[in-house]
């Protein structure tokens, strides 16, 4: 096969595989401007259902639910998740250190199923000794940062383990301590991957059905959940005005976070260039 049928045939099997992923998005944003009753059914163009969804107490308070839990899953994920990559790749070898990182990487190859059981047996093991009461949002918000901490752990250690060691001793030598070399040096680095980390935990706890099911309670009902039981009663175009939404709201994260990262790569080789230029 000559050169251009190659490329040909690549260019066709990338564009079916694109279009196998992105084409029933594609659907599913149309029919949330279907006025027809039936999802699947178009009927005209209209915002009906968009106008539905916000009158839609119920579906509104599971997504507020969802927000919070995920972003400051997130939050606690990023914090926790930096500080287990830190030990993990600036520390020095100490007993059981290979250990921690199996615990600390396990959810990544444990079912959802036997982490979300696993954490609701220990709720209820706390309920017994100090009174805990599990089914709330800080039941879930614990659960998601135990089930996000191994994505993030991951990611930052990857961006740490690229690091060159020698800034940071450069630093030091010249008497910053390692807090200040952290904030100063390490932190502004690994920044681009604390943002990815940030809304890769972000998205897992914001999607999460399965872990959810487990720990929460009928006052703490989250957006995946309320959507998944909406369902099962009949597939409503309401739904495809949320999923729009949550869709455009992502994309927009998305497009966020890699200006971030652009921007930041972009400045530290601007950095680079002018360090190297007045060196020489």
């Amino acid at each position: 096969m000559s050169r251009v049928g190659q490329r040909a045939v690549n260019w066709t099997v990338l564009g079916l595989g694109f279009a196998f992923l992105y084409v029933p998005v594609f659907i599913l944003m149309v029919y949330s401007f279907n006025e027809s009753r039936l999802a699947t059914v178009w009927s005209g163009f209209s915002f009906k259902w968009y106008g539905e969804l916000f009158r839609d107490d119920k579906m509104l308070r599971a997504a507020w639910i969802s927000i919070k839990v995920a972003f400051w899953t997130a939050t606690a994920a990023v914090v926790l998740g930096t500080m287990a990559a830190l030990v993990m790749t600036r520390m020095r070898r100490f007993p059981g250190k290979t250990l921690f990182g199996a615990l600390i990487t396990a959810p990544l190859v444990m079912p959802e199923v036997i982490i979300g059981l696993s954490i609701l047996l220990m709720f209820v093991s706390l309920g017994e000794f100090v009174g805990f009461k599990p089914g709330g949002i800080l039941s879930i918000w614990i659960a998601h940062v135990t089930f996000t901490l191994a994505f993030v752990t991951v990611v930052v250690s990857s961006r740490l383990s690229e690091l060159d060691k020698s800034l940071e001793e450069a630093a030091m030598d010249l008497g910053a301590n390692r807090i200040k070399v952290f904030f100063l040096i390490t932190l502004p680095i690994i920044a681009p991957a604390l943002v990815s980390g940030w809304l890769l935990a972000f998205t897992l706890s914001l999607d999460d059905v399965v872990i959810a099911s487990f720990v929460a309670g009928p006052s703490s009902t989250t957006l995946p959940i309320e959507v998944f039981s909406s369902v099962r009663r009949g597939l409503s175009p309401k739904i495809n005005a949320l999923a729009t939404l949550m869709i455009l709201v992502v994309s927009v994260a998305a497009f966020l976070g890699w200006w971030f990262m652009y921007r930041e790569e972009k400045r530290r080789q601007r950095d680079v260039q002018l360090a190297l230029q007045e060196n020489g």
